[in-house]
């Protein structure tokens, strides 16, 4: 351990690639770190794996880079100076008011926390969870993101899962989502879901990209020089190749499952071909015989601790950063997926950016620079990725007026748009309160970028002004449907609960979480400081 300050507390919330890269790095330079994820298992989404108790000898074949998760696991699991904090849900973050002005703009004021962090720990579905509150001096978010869906008719029907649903099944459960399942979407990640479907038993009867081979051309082939820094990707591509071919699955670009049929379940799906702007073409519908659709168009960042972080939200709404992956507020740093869709390298490189940036590090640093060659060339492969697969704005023409676009709340496309045109206003927070879409249980997390995305397109009709790819793009720049106050479900009796402890001070962590001590409040425990919260299941 070197150039660090073994007083330095160090507050990483998620456990995937991202914040146990973090984690680890922020470690390596002497710094107490706490690290909180919502699961029970380390390792994030894109880890996801049985749990301990059920140990498997394939993980090994199922994910890939499970040697550089075992070993960041390793070292965390085996750290005294690393808190591990599983079933610790962060439902809120507020931003200190610094008393004093800051010394520099990447660390807090003397005396002052980077953030305060608000967790509760233990089983979602029990009648007790444990309060705690930490104020460390620096907070590294890490919350990844969830699948973005583009809504179709019958998407609502049992059968239809997201994309990393259907994966997170697969490897977390070793369980198919269906017998005969057709796979649609865009991007990159449709190929390891297919192939982890096959793993799991089911017959994947196609795969359904959006994006013409023209499109793809020329997102991928772009700087084709720039592809040499990443040579492992082609042989990760290749491998899905293989199984494809072996298993004979068919793979279609330009085309995308435009509606889903069935009574009490998906019975079969309608695929049709687009033009470049993803609009279908007419005349060109195919309908295939299925039990179960798995559809992907990309990922939605977890904005809602950023935001209430005060990290700045760019026009594209990720998370910006600079180069020590600082992201606003002094002593608050952003990694992985809400920066920017970019994958498991990206993640790890800008992980170890931040663990190091927080735990005192400077950009200069020998590790910290090599960290930020490889960040620089996973951000080449996630600008490719965007250009070849993004949105684009054709995609309302499968729309019925009878879609639905909010499916928590049951609000059709058609409501949407006779509301917005009836009162004259695309403004999201008044549209949600007539229409209730974006209310439901999942807080627009689904449905949120939709919802803005349909009322941009309706701005001309409502008086206001659209680009020609408003379907595609932030109804306009800020949180827009990303903000909420609490970031996750809390019951209104454990509301009231930290009302009542507000004059007896913070809930420290041992009380929290028996068995793991407070890195900052204590010297190093004489035995690992982990905790595991089992049988719990995870917040949409």
């Amino acid at each position: 351990m070197s150039g660090g300050d073994d007083r330095r507390h160090v507050v990483v919330v998620g456990a995937g690639p991202a914040g146990l890269a973090a984690a680890v790095a922020a470690r390596g330079r002497g710094a107490r770190v706490t690290l909180l994820d919502a699961s029970d298992e380390l390792g994030g989404q894109y880890w996801r794996h049985l749990p301990e108790s059920r140990p498997a000898a394939r993980e090994r074949i199922l994910h890939h880079g499970w040697d550089a998760f075992t070993a960041l696991r390793s070292r965390l699991v085996a750290d005294d100076g690393c808190a591990i904090v599983t079933g610790a849900q962060v439902w809120a973050i507020e931003r200190p008011t610094p008393e004093v002005a800051a010394p520099t703009p990447d660390a807090p004021a003397p005396g002052q926390p980077a953030a305060v962090v608000h967790v509760l720990v233990g089983q979602v579905d029990g009648s007790r969870r444990a309060p705690l509150t930490l104020r460390p001096d620096a907070l590294v978010l890490a919350t990844g993101a969830h699948d973005r869906t583009l809504p179709f008719p019958g998407w609502d029907l049992p059968g239809v899962f997201t994309a990393g649903a259907a994966q997170a099944l697969a490897k977390g459960e070793r369980v198919a989502i269906g017998d005969r399942v057709v796979v649609a979407g865009a991007g990159p990640f449709l190929l390891p879901v297919a192939v982890s479907l096959v793993q799991a038993g089911a017959r994947v009867v196609g795969i359904h990209e959006a994006a013409r081979v023209p499109g793809l051309a020329r997102g991928w082939l772009r700087r084709p020089a720039g592809l040499a820094r990443a040579p492992h990707k082609a042989a990760e591509l290749a491998g899905y190749v293989s199984v494809l071919a072996r298993e004979r699955i068919g793979y279609a670009t330009g085309s995308a499952v435009v509606a889903a049929h069935g009574t009490d379940r998906v019975e079969a799906v309608t695929v049709q071909r687009l033009d470049a702007s993803w609009a279908p073409i007419p005349g060109t519908e195919r309908r295939i015989a299925v039990d179960a659709v798995c559809v992907g168009h990309g990922f939605t960042p977890r904005l809602e601790l950023p935001i209430a972080a005060g990290c700045r939200i760019g026009a594209d709404r990720f998370v910006e950063v600079d180069a020590s992956q600082g992201a606003g507020p002094a002593g608050v740093y952003a990694a992985g997926e809400i920066t920017g869709i970019g994958g498991v390298d990206q993640a790890l490189a800008e992980g170890e950016v931040a663990g190091h940036s927080a735990a005192g590090g400077s950009p200069s640093d020998a590790a910290v620079a090599s960290a930020g060659r490889r960040r620089a060339v996973a951000h080449d492969v996630a600008g490719r990725i965007e250009a070849a697969h993004g949105i684009r704005p054709g995609w309302t023409g499968w729309l019925r007026d009878d879609t639905l676009a909010c499916r928590c709340e049951e609000v059709p496309v058609g409501r949407l748009r006779a509301t917005a045109r009836a009162a004259a206003s695309t403004d999201l927070r008044s549209m949600k309160l007539a229409t209730r879409a974006g209310l439901g249980i999942c807080q627009g997390r689904v449905c949120g970028r939709t919802v803005e995305q349909l009322l941009a397109a309706e701005a001309p009709a409502c008086g206001g002004s659209a680009a020609a790819d408003a379907p595609a793009a932030p109804a306009a720049p800020g949180p827009g449907s990303d903000r909420r106050p609490l970031a996750s479900p809390v019951r209104l009796g454990e509301l009231a609960a930290a009302y009542e402890r507000r004059d007896a001070g913070p809930p420290s962590l041992a009380a929290a979480a028996p068995g793991v001590d407070d890195p900052r409040e204590h010297a190093p425990p004489t035995t690992p400081a982990h905790l595991s919260t089992t049988d719990r299941k995870d917040l949409p």
